[in-house]
């Protein structure tokens, strides 16, 4: 079974036989998934085994008895449940599909509120019930009807986006066989004959999507590296459709094709300050995830070293700068489907990976968050960290055959050198260990890369005979030295260098991590190996007497 999730949660059936106590965690998981976009609670399932116990037992008057017990533990939820399942190794569960409160906050029966933070329940703080009672309107913008009718305007661009959708090969073929009225029905462009808001943005004319209360509308600034306004382009004459405007921006916003050279070999290797890629799908999630009921335009604006995009709307409730990565939250669900079917963005929920392949792969530094109620802002910089790095994972892209996942972890060893485990962890925004066993393991088994105890926990580095065969002329460094090799170092620096502090070790060995320098020394200082003298503050280090002689 799947691990667990932001729609998914294992309970064990413990939580239904032990009394209140478990039936009231169990109402705060409903509450928080209603208040999110729903889910499954799966009873009955062990979360570490991903299984039942053998010969558990679940009677049908013991379920019944589960959802009547919840229905009374919790407000505005919906809840409805299997039969008594049957796992491969006999023993007996339960799933509950929790159905998201679209329109009202799901509250437990005595008044609290929680929210869903990536696989985790959390009570709501003060700030986000703002947050959470303006999303619950969010979700219906789209489908909210206007006392539009079709005019001729608004059937010649029905015409056109029917034919943008039969040319799509991401659309089923008994869509492409619907009417043109029946694709705009589909969409939920039209209810009833009308025009709904979403409808309004793809098949409205400029004065319809005029007076939709917060329209679509962009601003394009250059500056400096003075951080002077040099150059502005807008759109806030609502002329064009979503999928125009993105073709009109990126067509325009010529800043953005620039790009950097250096030599490889008898040639020279172009990486542009902006793949393009990473900027469709920056500017696909400044459109898909704007809060349509907050005023306000998106901003592209281009400096010197980085752009930053910026939206009306801070992060769907739930998701957060540090687990963007891997948690899955629509804030705009009929217009990210219409986005996706028109090939105009990647899947849902794989933007972010890609942008974190792309970045390493060219060796840039992942996009910076920034978030609050009312915007979210994406910053990326156009420096390229490493130029070996760049021409190493060209190298192996050329002679291995390897994942998105995989690129990344590359792509963040490379620029690192190496990496503990713990680190890789948190760059890669993973919460369990096995999780990152599956973006490593077959990179160790191919020796791509090479792991080693480090404390207790792995690190790792990119093999030094890969580097060896990629025949590039990469600078040696320290910062990959074997732990022995780092002990006889310092044991030669504090020879001729005595009662030295770390920084001074440091300063001489300046390409040595200083956290590997002084987990190196604190054990020398534990094998006697060496003296220390003076308080923690102003402690020098000194080879113990056996050494010197």
């Amino acid at each position: 079974m799947d691990s667990e999730n932001t729609k998914v949660e294992y309970k064990s059936i413990q939580k239904i036989r032990t009394g209140d106590k478990g039936f009231k965690d169990l109402a705060i998981t409903c509450v928080c998934l209603a208040n999110a976009q729903g889910g499954i609670i799966t009873i009955g399932i062990e979360d570490k085994s991903r299984e039942p116990l053998k010969e558990q037992s679940i009677t049908q008057e013991e379920l019944n008895n589960v959802v009547i017990r919840l229905r009374s533990l919790c407000y505005n939820v919906g809840i409805s449940n299997s039969e008594v399942l049957k796992y491969k190794n006999g023993g007996d569960y339960f799933e509950l599909n929790i159905y998201p409160s679209l329109k009202t906050i799901a509250t437990t029966s005595d008044g609290k509120i929680f929210i869903r933070i990536a696989d985790q329940c959390q009570a709501a703080r003060s700030e986000d019930l703002t947050r959470l009672a303006a999303e619950k309107d969010a979700f219906q913008w789209e489908l909210q009807q206007r006392n539009l009718t079709l005019v001729d305007e608004n059937i010649e661009n029905l015409e056109k986006f029917s034919m943008d959708i039969r040319k799509s090969d991401r659309v089923k073929s008994h869509i492409k066989e619907m009417s043109d009225k029946e694709i705009g029905e589909h969409y939920h462009l039209i209810d009833a004959g009308k025009l709904t808001n979403i409808g309004i943005l793809w098949i409205g004319s400029s004065l319809q999507r005029s007076k939709l209360s917060f329209p679509l509308t962009v601003q394009y600034i250059v500056y400096n590296e003075n951080d002077e306004k040099i150059r502005k382009e807008s759109w806030h004459d609502n002329k064009l459709n979503p999928k125009e405007l993105i073709h009109d921006i990126e067509s325009k916003a010529v800043e953005l094709t620039y790009f950097h050279e250096f030599p490889q070999g008898l040639f020279r290797k172009r990486i542009h300050h902006y793949d393009k890629k990473v900027i469709r799908e920056l500017l696909i999630n400044a459109i898909a995830h704007k809060h349509y009921t907050i005023s306000g335009d998106i901003f592209i604006e281009v400096y010197y070293n980085r752009v930053e995009f910026t939206n009306p709307g801070g992060l769907p409730l739930g998701v957060t700068p540090q687990n963007i990565l891997h948690t899955r939250m629509r804030r705009n669900p009929y217009l990210i489907t219409i986005l996706h079917d028109l090939k105009l963005m990647e899947g849902e929920g794989t933007g972010y990976d890609l942008i974190y392949e792309i970045d390493s792969r060219d060796s840039k530094p992942f996009p910076q968050i920034y978030s609050d109620f009312n915007y979210m802002k994406v910053a990326q910089s156009s420096i390229i960290l490493d130029e070996e790095a760049v021409l190493l994972l060209d190298f192996i892209s050329q002679h291995y055959t390897l994942n998105q996942k995989e690129f990344t972890v590359l792509g963040i060893i490379a620029r690192h050198k190496k990496i503990g485990s713990p680190k890789l962890s948190k760059e890669l925004q993973l919460t369990e260990d096995d999780r990152l066993r599956n973006y490593v393991s077959k990179l160790v088994e191919f020796k791509i890369l090479l792991s080693r105890n480090y404390g207790k926990g792995t690190e790792y580095l990119i093999n030094p005979i890969l580097i060896t065969n990629s025949k590039i002329n990469i600078k040696p460094t320290l910062k990959v030295i074997e732990p022995h090799r780092l002990k006889a170092l310092i044991e030669e620096d504090l020879k001729m260098n005595p009662n030295s502090r770390l920084v001074d070790i440091q300063e001489r060995l300046d390409d040595v991590p200083i956290e590997d320098i002084r987990k190196m020394v604190y054990k020398m200082i534990k094998e006697e190996t060496i003296d220390k003298d003076g308080g923690k503050t102003y402690r020098k280090y000194s080879l113990a007497k056996t050494k010197r002689n």
